[in-house]
């Protein structure tokens, strides 16, 4: 865990106020910048010491084979890799004769801070060289959002109380050693060069090297230019090898004397486009970050981030950490899908090579309804980019036996990457996640152009495949057997709660958008009839219950397996490193919310007695090895009346990161758990919900919190809800002309810029005492965790 003793509790920003070279993995993670298209990890900017060196483009992989011990038909052939491409964020010291190196001297003050206001991260150093020389070396470093394939630093260095001769070497490095971290699962292949030199070439005005992979043939160019500010003489050199390129700055400095040097970097990549084109496109790049400049570059930068936080921002009175947290959520967030542009939002982001850098359904059911309403574009591309493999999902469809199209469980470009079975063939339901997108993508919009451009034939297609899977029995009833829900501790279950209903609101959406749309469904051949065997399943799907437990079994026999020996594997979480997944597969023992997730994304089919009892149940059998359960379980908690334990989950959610407390936060952030900590807040205490079209809202706070406001996007406005411990106000910030309608605890309301509205919260009464949870994973305290005490 690390120690936030060192990362101060502060609103905008987190900082690390010294260097602790055993969490540099973590660090690294934290410290990422990036904007959908390029990703930066933390390194220092001197590149050593390290854990893991990370420079990354979105989808740029390598493919690799899927070995088995014994193969199936229908079983991938190939996976795909995220590779760490050329590193531009290499800028060596030399102090005299000495490197750079906070390894060796003497480190007074070593500082970082990343704000999220400006997107710039900071790095303040006061070092003594083992040759008795002190500097202070000064940088900034940013990844724009404004001009999608550039980064670019700013590096200061001075002599504090004698004169030193300063070597600036600011390089350009392909295939970097890359460790290998341990044996867990999660971790990323490593892969041996994958970068193929192409060519190189360089001049006054930029290096470009440009390398190809050898299996995937993707081809990518990275691209180095810079600016050189002092008032003393200077030389400089610059050396193009086709791995690597230097440009070397040298000079003398008196104390009061600063070099100063801006680097611009610029990166491109293409499956399709040629070499000429790649070149020319990363060298227009750079052209454009040195015509902005350094000052112009921060100035979009901010601006671009102000328009975000103005619609987005999360207001939490009486936590500042998690004030801190739900902000550092938001900003890395908004990094994953701001200019990803068709392209995937990995689970983690660009912030590490964890699961190969692989797409899984995390983006859809928890990312993406976080863009929806707070940077809807970026959403609407992420859905554009799930069309765009629609093709491979098909196929992947037609090998199985089966109609419409069969969505990979994990990807980079499209394909299925599971060489396991029973999640990469089974896991159907990220069918009618991808649906589900859909929908809430157009309730929060309003985009019709998007349903006619791509969401209709995303309905229709995962619609398709759930009538080739399905099928009624002889009482009329309609089932889904043999499918894997969203708790990998099941597999190949029948009648999974979860899939069965999301199944049934994906059949209903697509014969409902095809009927409002008549000739784009029949362009892609869907007629009455379909429309109408559409309807029929879902009126008809079946839905377990346990008569009398008085709850819904997780799928169908689930309440009748054996209980998990809890109590014998209280210290060996997380189970899935400990325990065969066959015997996880035949107990009731739960990785993440699963049923749980079924009563909140489809509340409408439960009653509130049976989401209180439901919660109750699964609660003691939840050991949240997964990161996407604490944020579904803060919701229903707070649903359910336990407002403490959601605050406690909310918290989790939060800090999953800032805290490591999976212990994997150096493989790459969680991005689902971030985008859960603004879903825990905003649909748990802010009651947040979407019910046949309506906005709706039912706030209540828990104990400690005292003030949350939180804003979103909703059409063409800008809505805030302010809530207090007994009241909350709803006001529109975003336009003259734009009103806002909505039910509060089922109240129609409208508000507009003149007229906000205030009403009173609804008292939460929970129906069942407080659930205890499984041995060793009770959630800790958000109270006792507090900064300020409780």
């Amino acid at each position: 865990m690390i120690d936030r003793g060192h990362h101060p509790i502060e609103p905008w920003r987190l900082r690390e106020t010294r260097l602790a070279l055993d969490k540099l993995a973590q660090s690294e993670s934290l410290f990422a910048l990036s904007n959908g298209h390029i990703g930066l990890r933390g390194n220092l900017d001197e590149g050593e010491p390290y854990a893991i060196p990370g420079t990354y483009l979105n989808s740029f992989y390598e493919q690799r084979p899927l070995p088995y011990a014994e193969a199936g038909y229908g079983y991938p052939e190939s996976g795909q890799t995220l590779v760490d491409v050329t590193n531009g964020k290499l800028i060596r010291l030399l102090v005299d004769d000495s490197p750079f190196d906070i390894r060796y001297g003497y480190l007074s003050r070593h500082e970082r801070s990343l704000d999220f206001r400006t997107g710039i991260l900071e790095r303040d150093v006061d070092w003594t060289s083992p040759g008795g020389k002190r500097i202070h070396v000064r940088s900034r470093r940013m990844v724009s959002l404004t001009q999608r394939a550039v980064a670019a630093i700013e590096y200061v260095v001075e002599p504090i109380d004698q004169p030193a001769r300063f070597v600036i070497q600011s390089e350009l490095v392909a295939n970097e050693t890359q460790p290998k971290l341990s044996d867990d699962p999660r971790v990323a292949a490593v892969l041996d060069n994958p970068l193929k030199p192409v060519s190189h070439d360089g001049g006054e005005n930029g290096v470009v090297l440009i390398h190809r992979t050898t299996r995937s043939r993707q081809l990518m160019a990275a691209a180095m230019a810079h600016e050189v500010d002092t008032s003393v003489r200077y030389a400089m050199d610059l050396d193009v090898r086709e791995n690597w390129a230097r440009s070397t700055v040298i000079c003398q400095l008196q104390p009061g004397e600063t070099l100063r040097v801006v680097k611009y970097l610029s990166y491109g990549w293409s499956s399709l486009r040629t070499e000429t084109a790649i070149r020319d496109q990363v060298a227009a790049a750079l052209s454009s970050a040195r015509f902005s400049g350094w000052d112009g570059l921060t100035a979009q930068q901010a601006e671009f981030l102000d328009d975000f936080w103005d619609g987005a921002d999360v207001e939490v009175q009486g936590h500042p950490e998690l004030q801190q947290a739900v902000r550092f959520a938001l900003f890395h967030v908004l990094q994953a899908g701001a200019r990803a542009e068709r392209r995937a939002i990995p689970s983690k982001g660009l912030t590490g090579a964890g699961y190969d850098g692989h797409t899984f359904w995390d983006t859809e059911g928890f990312v993406l309804p976080v863009l929806n309403y707070t940077m809807p574009g970026a959403a609407a591309d992420a859905l554009r980019w799930r069309h765009s493999t629609l093709d491979q999902a098909k196929e992947r469809a037609a090998v199985l036996g089966l109609r419409g199209a069969a969505f990979p469980w994990r990807t980079i470009r499209g394909q299925e990457c599971s060489g396991y079975w029973p999640a990469g063939t089974a896991a159907f339901h990220i069918n009618a996640d991808i649906a589900e997108a859909v929908m809430r993508y157009h309730t929060a919009t309003g985009d019709e152009e998007f349903l006619e451009e791509v969401g209709l034939e995303l309905l229709v297609e995962t619609a398709r495949l759930w009538m080739s899977l399905g099928h009624h029995d002889r009482h009329g009833h309609w089932h889904l057997p043999g499918v894997t829900g969203p708790d990998e501790y099941s597999a190949v279950a029948d009648d999974n709660v979860f899939t069965n209903l999301m199944a049934a609101r994906n059949l209903r959406a697509a014969a409902a958008i095809a009927v409002r749309h008549p000739a784009k469904a029949r362009e892609v051949g869907v007629d009455r009839e379909e429309e109408a065997a559409w309807r029929d399943a879902a009126a008809a799907v079946h839905v377990p219950y346990d008569e009398e437990l008085g709850v819904h079994p997780q799928s169908e026999g689930f309440t009748g397996y054996a209980e998990w020996d809890f109590e014998a594997y209280k210290d060996k979480y997380p189970l899935m490193l400990h325990a065969p997944y066959f015997q996880l597969y035949r107990k009731q023992v739960i990785k993440q919310a699963d049923l749980m997730l079924a009563t909140y994304w489809c509340g409408d089919a439960f009653t509130p007695e049976e989401k209180a009892r439901n919660f109750d149940y699964y609660e003691r059998l939840t050991v949240r090895d997964s990161s996407l359960s604490a944020c579904v379980q803060a919701v229903m908690a707070a649903e359910v009346g336990h407002l403490d334990l959601a605050y406690d989950y909310a918290y989790e959610a939060a800090l999953i990161d800032m805290r490591n407390l999976h212990h994997n936060t150096g493989d790459g952030l969680h991005m689902a758990s971030l985008a859960g900590a603004w879903t825990a807040l905003v649909a748990g205490f802010g009651g947040l919900r979407e019910r046949e079209g309506c906005l709706c809202f039912d706030p209540a706070l828990p104990q400690g919190m005292s003030q949350l406001t939180f804003s979103i996007r909703w059409h063409r406005a800008r809505l805030k809800v302010h809530i207090t411990e007994h009241e909350v106000t709803y006001t529109v910030h975003d336009g003259a002309d734009c009103s806002v309608s909505f039910r509060h605890a089922g109240e129609p309301v409208t508000v507009t810029p003149d007229t906000p509205v205030t009403r009173a919260l609804n008292k939460r009464t929970p129906l069942l005492p407080r659930p205890s949870q499984p041995p060793g994973r009770e959630p800790r305290s958000a109270l006792s965790q507090n900064g300020l005490g409780a």
